[in-house]
């Protein structure tokens, strides 16, 4: 498998499964601390690299020392492709998991995702757990469970391992006692933030401090 060759921040077209995937990747200036995979809302409905929630994370994760990687869905960007509801979606994030830690063999990776992407990357950590290669940690965000706005149903997999789950508690797209119907079951606890809407509108901070407090404990 192919090396990535990585100086600077920046855009980058690499080989996917159905052609070229547009990632966005953050730098840190010391080593690197470990790789994390930070993925975006659903571009049916303008979800992108460049969201702000996943552009506030990788800069936390960055300045934390960790070489952040935004990827562009399937259709969305430069990326190649249409969307497929999830199932390409996860086998692009696993080719771009094996190609970074191809090129940084040995170093930690962390899964991030918000709202659609948190629904990929659930799927990618139980993926890379069924190959005997986990993630080090993995941290989902307003993750869709059932029907969302018409679309749906999403059915992330059960027991993901080292997962923190985040919900806000007045989330509108996806309502927090969904979420709690996916963890029950599991007994997945859920870290609820008070007064949060989907997007963690003025409370994006906690959502930053959970995330890094997860990611290096």
């Amino acid at each position: 498998m192919k090396k990535l060759e990585l100086d600077k921040s920046g855009t980058r077209l690499l080989d996917g499964p159905v052609g070229k995937m547009e990632v966005v990747f953050d730098l840190p200036d010391a080593a690197i601390a470990g790789i994390a995979v930070v993925a975006h809302p659903q571009p049916l409905l303008g979800g992108s690299a460049r969201h702000k929630i996943p552009h506030f994370l990788a800069r936390a994760l960055c300045d934390a020392g960790w070489l952040a990687a935004r990827p562009n869905f399937r259709g969305v960007g430069q990326s190649a492709g249409t969307h497929d509801g999830g199932q390409g979606e996860t086998d692009d994030l696993l080719a771009l998991c094996d190609t970074l830690r191809n090129t940084y063999p040995g170093t930690r990776l962390v899964l991030v995702g918000f709202s659609f992407g948190a629904f990929v990357q659930a799927r990618v950590a139980r993926a890379l757990a069924e190959r005997g290669e986990p993630a080090w940690r993995v941290c989902l965000a307003g993750m869709p469970y059932g029907e969302v706005e018409g679309r749906g149903p999403y059915e992330p997999p059960a027991e993901i391992p080292d997962a923190l789950v985040v919900h806000g508690e007045l989330d509108e797209r996806v309502p927090l006692a969904a979420i709690f119907d996916w963890a029950r079951p599991q007994g997945q606890p859920v870290v609820v933030i008070p007064n949060a809407d989907h997007f963690f509108s003025g409370r994006l901070h906690l959502l930053r401090s959970l995330v890094m407090s997860h990611v290096t404990s």
